[in-house]
């Protein structure tokens, strides 16, 4: 017979639903051992069944010390399981084991930590982006609600900078560090979309008027979407490139992260 007190102490070590313990220890004759083992082969096919469910939300969580970051990002189903308990608990463990030991050590280790939570929530979880990156100085912002996160890697500056730069990254969200980034690629893509708004907005004017709106056009748009060039949100008054100038800093690397 299975006793309440043997449930309870099974949902303690495991925080599944007292009934799936319950379901556990009578599988197992009441051997709190095997019904440990059951539950984490029960969540890991949970985890198998929900792995083609759409994961579009979860959290960005972080780790820094002046000249490493480690940004991770969790997946999960809704809104509602990215503020679980359970659920950033698992995105912080994850974090601090691949700051501690490694990422790879991570990966081999998350898929039974990340099963036992899909258990307990019912949602598909998945591992996303993990970054470790090192550098001269290399500073990151993580937003309040967990959603988007920004690292900055600088040469010269301090830590401080790094991060100033990665919250106006997070906020603004270039897409480019430099023009030297933009791929002649981008550059035919905007300029098609750019072709059509003058066409719409020139009709009638000369040709050489309908170059100069097209090319004022382009490079407002790539400046707008370039780092370096943008305006920096705590000064207006100076750019990103200025700002760092000012503090000794040149602007190495910066990585956006946005669920």
């Amino acid at each position: 017979m299975i006793t309440t007190e043997q449930v309870k102490e099974l949902r303690e070590k495991t925080g599944i639903s007292v009934m799936q313990c319950r379901k556990a220890l009578e599988e197992a004759n009441g051997d709190m051992e095997k019904a440990f083992v059951i539950l984490q082969k029960k969540g890991g096919e949970a985890a198998q069944k929900k792995a083609d469910r759409s994961a579009g939300d979860g959290i960005v969580v972080m780790r820094t010390d002046g000249t490493r970051a480690l940004t991770l990002v969790l997946n999960c189903e809704t809104d509602f399981v990215a503020k679980n308990e359970d659920f950033i608990a698992l995105a912080n463990t994850l974090a601090d084991m691949a700051w501690n030991e490694g990422v790879e050590k991570m990966q081999e280790a998350s898929a039974e930590l990340i099963s036992a939570v899909v258990l307990k929530t019912g949602e598909n979880i998945q591992l996303g982006a993990v970054e470790d990156l090192k550098g001269e100085v290399v500073s990151g912002y993580t937003h309040f609600d967990n959603k988007s996160a920004a690292v900055v890697s600088l040469v010269g500056g301090n830590a401080q900078v790094a991060k100033d730069i990665a919250m106006h990254v997070a906020a603004m969200k270039p897409s480019f560090l430099s023009k030297d980034e933009i791929s002649e690629e981008n550059k035919a893509t905007v300029k098609a979309v750019m072709e059509a708004e003058v066409a719409a907005q020139s009709e009638g004017k000369p040709q050489e008027i309908k170059d100069k709106m097209l090319e004022g056009k382009i490079n407002g748009f790539f400046a707008e979407q370039t780092l370096l060039n943008q305006s920096f949100f705590k000064a207006p008054e100076k750019t990103i490139e200025q700002y760092a100038k000012e503090n000794g800093a040149t602007v190495q690397k910066f990585t956006l992260y946005t669920i």
